[in-house]
């Protein structure tokens, strides 16, 4: 088995964590960037990653969060965060952005340009949201691999009210909405029924489909 997916296959959904052990910050970046990293449609990126290790913080998400422990028990929580929204002004931004890092431009990427300024704004904001919200979940993915890779626990949790978690961070206030949210920690010696569980998943011949 490669180092990769044994990784893999030490993580899971951690459910306890132990509070005195602090995830070094080395470790946390090698995770953003990887969420960083990741693909995303038309390369816009259209998701933020708030990073927070300030406690008293952490303390107003958990109850906002099913009070589920890990929000506090880890060093970290990741919030990763959509857009509301496509705009003229994000989609123009990304692709300035992106001509002066690459030193110019060329009609072909100009014309996919106008092609996104004519079709994205024009949607319905709450569709733009949710495909937003699913490129996030791509960036979630990469997250997660890389703390199995770094032997950090991540455990993912949709279980939490968006809106509260947003006023918390005020992240309306900047056109983003949250949609999943990521503690970071190690797992505690006791106190979690899933640690000592043989892991479980489909096989692959139920998994997998080949079209040769």
């Amino acid at each position: 088995m490669s180092e990769l997916l044994s990784k893999l296959q030490w993580r899971y959904a951690t459910k306890k964590m132990d509070p005195t052990q602090v995830v070094p910050q080395e470790k946390v970046d090698r995770i953003v960037e990887a969420a960083r990293l990741a693909p995303t449609s038309s390369g816009l990126q259209p998701f933020e990653i708030i990073v927070v290790s300030n406690a008293a913080v952490r303390a107003q998400i958990q109850p906002k969060a099913s009070n589920q422990a890990q929000v506090t028990e880890g060093s970290h929580l990741l919030v990763f965060a959509a857009w509301n929204n496509y705009t003229a002004e994000r989609i123009n931004t990304y692709f300035d952005f992106t001509n002066a890092e690459r030193g110019g431009t060329n009609e072909g990427w100009e014309n996919y340009r106008q092609m996104l300024l004519k079709n994205y704004p024009a949607r319905d904001p709450q569709v733009n949201f949710e495909h937003a919200a699913r490129q996030a979940y791509i960036g979630l993915s990469a997250a997660l691999i890389a703390a199995a890779f770094e032997e950090v626990d991540a455990t993912p949790m949709e279980g939490f009210a968006p809106q509260a978690v947003d006023e918390i961070l005020g992240l309306s206030a900047r056109g983003l909405r949250s949609v999943v949210i990521v503690p970071l920690g190690y797992r505690a010696d006791e106190g979690d029924w899933l640690v000592n569980l043989k892991k479980v998943r489909r096989p692959r011949e139920q998994f997998v489909t080949e079209v040769a």
